[in-house]
């Protein structure tokens, strides 16, 4: 990032400032920016919750937070003392319209405190039911008329279906220009997965090889060790095809797939995205039974735990029908990818925790070597490591030292630890600094949300409306369902897994 940035006052509006996405991600970023001087000098964060708090005890649970999840570690006590004059709390109730004219008086206290219009980004860090009431009262209160000083910042999920993204969509259309919504993937802020239109865009030996003509199919794997944890509520309404495909794993596969955009401008990037979403084929409910396998992990065991079933964990349905595993096959239908599967994977309770993206060249036209070699071929491979390494790495064949002629798979690696000595920052702080300047290149627009619920609508409405006589179908510690493996191996293919220690 680049410290000769020129930021505005700013006043950041956390809703849910008492939850844990402000405790984990949020307040350790913003603390983190102002470390490495990408808060403006005038600047303030305002929680807001229903709960009591002086902002001395707000304070106190926002360093809580920071010594835990920050990846800096312990906050030093001289820093923290000065960040923390910035911080204030304000109790309040979010359907309660005597809370927004709150905000307007302070928003007007520190206007002149400062001598400066500032910035205020709303951060709804709240329940999704809640977005639509917060909204209205912003604009009731007369908060978000500055189109070009005042943001709203959306967490996923953005609706539950076509149908409520549709509405959310129109009712933010009538408060907010669209330059004025920023719809957050933290997936997007990640290093590795910026990288990807660097590595794309900026080396020309590339491109000429980036289309059907060599590349077989694509892989991107997002799997998790964990469970559902206390979320058990919020994920037994949504599951994983609307947790994690719907925005995580399309918009990695945009990524990849896109057309070079004319210019890194944040419209010009997000329509190449959106161009690909509309290219994608359609399921029909044939496609939706061959292409689309859904699973539900069953107890088990992980490094020596004794880990639940989904469907005995805290706050879950005993009969519940909702997915906790999801692999689908998708085509994108144009000139430079008809024909190439992307299969796309996600799950809990696997055997791994990685997200993980795969390109498999074609196979070389004509196999000249010795038939004793032939053990050890494999066909070249870009690998992008996103966690829990970060690293790209180009696999390719190679002689083996000696006096026989034998191949063997060698990798030509990008190692961001290598290379690089600073930590790279957490996806937050990228996504809250650009946020600041108004970069929305990194942000998902309206059309783009809803060309992906309409492409997934089909598969949901299958899953929905036929309950899985097969649930649990996996174990935990494992790589899924059986009917996965299937899915792939009908193509010819496996699904490919990086070890740990980023060799394969």
């Amino acid at each position: 990032m680049d410290s000769t940035l020129s930021l505005q006052p700013t006043i950041f509006i956390i809703f849910g400032g008492t939850g844990d996405l402000n405790s984990r991600k949020l307040a350790p970023a913003l603390y983190n920016l102002y470390l490495d001087g990408f808060l403006p000098q005038q600047f303030t964060i305002i929680g807001t919750g229903r709960t009591k708090l002086t902002d001395e005890v707000f304070s106190e649970k926002l360093l809580e937070g920071i010594n835990q999840f920050s990846r800096r570690g312990k906050a030093d006590e001289a820093k923290w003392a000065e960040f923390s004059k910035h911080v204030a709390y304000q109790v309040s109730d979010i359907n309660d319209f005597e809370t927004y004219k709150e905000f307007g008086r302070r928003i007007d206290h520190y206007s002149k405190e400062w001598n400066a219009k500032p910035n205020v980004i709303y951060y709804l860090a709240v329940s999704p039911n809640f977005f639509p009431v917060i909204a209205e009262n912003i604009s009731k209160a007369k908060l978000g008329t500055d189109t070009e000083r005042t943001r709203i910042v959306i967490e996923k999920p953005f609706g539950h279906d076509l149908e409520s993204s549709k509405k959310l969509n129109a009712l933010l259309g009538k408060i907010f220009d669209e330059k004025q919504i920023y719809r957050i993937d933290h997936y997007l802020g990640k290093e590795t997965v910026q990288n990807i239109m660097a590595f794309r865009f900026a080396n020309s030996i590339l491109e000429p090889l980036w289309n059907r003509n060599y590349i077989q199919h694509v892989q991107i794997s997002v799997t998790e060790q964990l469970g559902v944890g206390e979320r058990g509520d919020y994920y037994d309404g949504a599951g994983a095809l609307r947790d994690m495909i719907q925005n995580h794993l399309l918009q990695l596969l945009c990524l990849v797939a896109m057309e070079s955009p004319v210019s890194f401008s944040a419209d010009e990037v997000r329509n190449r995205k959106v161009d690909v979403l509309k290219a994608m084929r359609r399921f029909t409910p044939d496609d939706v039974r061959l292409s689309a396998v859904r699973g539900q992990y069953a107890k088990g065991w992980i490094e020596g735990k004794e880990v639940p079933g989904y469907r005995e964990e805290g706050k879950v349905n005993p009969q519940s029908n909702t997915e906790t595993f999801a692999a689908m096959k998708f085509f994108i239908d144009n000139w430079r990818w008809h024909g190439v599967p992307f299969y796309l994977r996600t799950g809990k309770r696997m055997h791994q925790s990685s997200s993980v993206i795969m390109i498999q060249f074609k196979d070389v036209p004509h196999y000249i070597f010795p038939t004793e070699t032939a053990e050890s071929w494999q066909q070249n491979r870009l690998i992008i490591s996103i966690q829990p390494e970060m690293s790209i790495r180009l696999q390719v064949q190679a002689k083996r030292p000696g006096l026989n002629m034998v191949l063997n798979t060698v990798d030509m690696v990008f190692d961001y630890k290598g290379t690089y000595t600073n930590d790279a920052p957490e996806a937050y702080e990228t996504l809250l600094l650009d946020t600041m300047l108004g970069d929305q290149t990194l942000f998902m627009r309206g059309d783009q949300v809803e060309a992906a619920w309409d492409l997934l609508m089909p598969v949901l409405n299958t899953w929905q409306s036929k309950t899985s006589l097969s649930f649990p179908n996996y174990s935990a510690d494992s790589w899924g369902p059986e009917a996965a493996e299937a899915l792939i191996a009908r193509d010819g293919f496996h699904w490919f897994s990086l070890p740990l220690n980023g060799k394969k």
